[in-house]
Order: C-alpha cells, then structure tokens, then sequence
C-alpha cells in the first residue's frame, strides 16, 4: 500500500469510526482536562472505557499503564487517548491477519457464518469482487436456503463480481448444497469456494446443528475443509458480539473474524473485547456500504482512529 494509500485508509477509517470514538473521546475531555492523575480519576477513566464497550481487560491495563507512567501527575485528555492508542494497539496487533486466499489447497474453502443481518452475505460479495478481479476462479454458493431474499443476494453479488453462483430451491438441504458445489468446484478447477450460511442466531439449537453438519459434509469431499470459517460480527451490537463469538466457536469452529458496520456505530470497542477474549484473528473491518470498504485490518490504525489520535 503507498503513502497515498495509507492517507486514503485512515481517513475513511477514521470517519468510519467517527461515532464511536467521539462517545470515547467526549467522556475523556470532560474528565481529563489538566487534572492530577489519582486514584480517583484512574477509576472514572476505567469506567469510561468499559462504558465505551472496550471490556474491563483492556480498560484495566489502559489505567495500569497511565498509572505506572504519569500518576500524581497533571494529565491532558491527549496524552490519555494516546496512551490508549498505544495499549489498543499492543492488544490487536498480534491478530491483525489479512485474509489470505493464495494457499495449497484447491479449492480453498470459505465458510461466512453469523447471525443475520450482521453484514455476512455483503461481506462475502465484496472478498467474491475483490477475489474475481485479480484474476482468482471462483464460486459462490448460496447456502442460506431458509430465505428466498439471501439467496437472490448471493445471485446479485455472483453477477457484480462475475462469479457462478451454486443455490437450490428454498427450502432444499443446505448440506447437500454445499457438498455438491464442492464437489463441482473440484471437477471445474475453481480456486476458491465462497460458502454463505444460514443466519443463525446463536440460542437456535437447531441452525446449529445444521451448521455443524454443513461442516462435516463439505469435510467429505476434503477432509481438510473448510480451511476458513470467518465469523462476521455486527458492530452496532456492542458487548453483545463477544456472545455470538462464543457460540460461534464452539459450532463452526471459527477461524477469524470480520467486523462490519463500523461506520454506523458508537460501539466500535467492541471489537477489543472480543479480541481479548478469544484471540482470534481479525481479518478485515468494513466502513461503508462501498464495494471497497471492507478494508484488510491494521491495527494501528484503528487503534488510533478508535482513540481520536491523529495519523502516525
């Protein structure tokens, strides 16, 4: 990515996530405005944090490392928000993974799972454009057969990128879908197989176990597949995202998240939570209903747009 690039990046990212860093920032100014970092004003700062959907984790060692580098001392709301751009930062940068679709296998399979409306079918459209455009074979598969409207989705999306699109009638078994576009995919040489899935809420027992068996039925054809299963969370839904990301593992065995609708939210921190507590990979971050805006993630950098710091 050029210096140009970058610019470009951050300024989207940074008024992507305009609502949930102005909610953080605000509540700092009022706090922090040349005032002695004690005791009592470490605890606001970890009150506003958590209120700011970071988690109690990231909130605790945010006010740890002000306290061991700035305490009994007059602190600007500034060096608070770069303090924990610093710590955000140190907490993300090791699952910062982009999406990497160039291994051994073919095809190389990609389960989206996620409740709906989170974004799951869109997110799938655009790395499905993004994938077609450089040069990359691809099928999408249209695995949501509860609802004619995301099967007509995946169809709109397959004709933006120019990508065949495998789907049964509604109501048709998802599983069996899914084994039968694999199994195409083999015999026609496609690189990468893009595999759209119910939206299951993650209290509906039954979507579950469907998912499960979608999983051990695709691992028929491959027993190495899929070789992704990505999670896309909602990030309007604030805390609520650490919930799905649980259930989610346990039934699909996720293996990275995307994070979507961050430009309609003030709870962008939510992100860091779920990165605290499950340590999974985050692959990309979407700002804008663009078919560009589903960024690879950088970690800096939206540490620091999360903040309210300037480009470093």
């Amino acid at each position: 990515m050029s210096e140009g690039e970058k610019r470009g990046f951050f300024s989207r990212l940074t008024s992507g996530l305009r609502r949930s860093s102005e909610k953080l920032t605000s509540s700092v100014s009022a706090v922090f405005t040349k005032r002695k970092l004690d005791d009592e004003a470490l605890e606001e700062l970890e009150e506003i944090l958590i209120a700011a959907d970071l988690g109690a984790p990231a909130a605790a060692r945010a006010t740890a490392r002000l306290a061991r580098d700035r305490f009994d001392k007059e602190v600007t709301d500034e060096e608070i928000r770069t303090s924990l751009a610093t710590t955000l930062s140190e907490t993300l940068k090791p699952l910062e993974k982009p999406l990497d679709l160039g291994g051994a296998a073919k095809p190389e399979i990609v389960l989206f799972v996620g409740v709906n409306g989170s974004g799951k079918t869109t997110t799938l459209g655009k790395i499905a454009a993004a994938l077609t455009r450089s040069g990359k074979k691809v099928l999408l598969v249209a695995g949501d057969t509860f609802r004619a409207a995301a099967v007509e989705q995946v169809s709109v999306w397959g004709e933006r990128a120019g990508a065949p699109v495998e789907k049964r009638p509604i109501g048709a078994d998802a599983a069996g879908l899914a084994f039968d576009a694999v199994d195409r995919a083999r015999r026609e040489g496609f690189d990468v197989v893009l595999v759209d899935t119910a939206g299951r809420l993650q209290t509906k027992t039954a979507l579950m176990d469907e998912l499960r068996k979608i999983i051990r039925v695709i691992g028929k054809v491959d027993p190495d597949a899929p070789h992704h299963a990505i999670l896309v969370l909602d990030g309007t839904v604030g805390a609520n995202a650490v919930s799905q990301a649980e259930a989610f593992l346990e039934a699909g065995g996720v293996t990275g998240v995307i994070m979507t609708k961050l430009d309609g939210t003030a709870k962008g921190g939510a992100l860091v939570q779920v990165a605290d507590r499950f340590k999974l990979p985050i692959h990309a971050i979407g700002v804008g209903e663009g078919i560009d805006d589903l960024q690879p993630f950088d970690a800096d950098a939206f540490a620091r747009a999360l903040a309210g710091v300037g480009e470093a």
